[in-house]
């Protein structure tokens, strides 16, 4: 049974679950099919990544307090977050992957990070 690449249809040689010639066309084919397929998940790719990145920077020790201004004034949106984790004692965090942050008091914001 002659196996065929997925990226550009070449034959095959080598273990039988094999399924690209090489790993240039390995590269090509999840490039092409993990790419963001409209403008609106690009600029939703970008803004979490964006925050995730600001709450990294003003979060290098694992757990520190920050305030409002200062993740608006670096460009945070606050819309956009990866999922919502909701303790037992009823305190709310909204993560960015690892990431995350409470709202407290005064416009002040509790920033964690998750152990993984």
């Amino acid at each position: 049974m002659n196996k065929t690449c997925l990226e550009c249809g070449e034959k095959i040689v080598g273990r039988e679950d094999k399924k690209f010639c090489s790993d240039g066309c390995r590269n090509a084919y999840n490039n092409k099919i993990n790419k963001d397929s409209t403008n609106f998940m690009r600029n939703i790719n970008n803004k979490l990544r964006k925050n995730y990145r600001i709450l990294s920077e003003l979060n290098i020790e694992g757990k520190s307090k920050t305030t409002r201004a200062k993740l608006l004034s670096k460009g945070f949106d606050f819309e956009f977050f990866t999922n919502i984790l909701h303790t037992k004692t009823g305190n709310t965090y909204y993560f960015l992957y690892d990431q995350g942050y409470m709202v407290l008091d005064n416009d002040f914001y509790m920033l964690v990070k998750k152990d993984i």
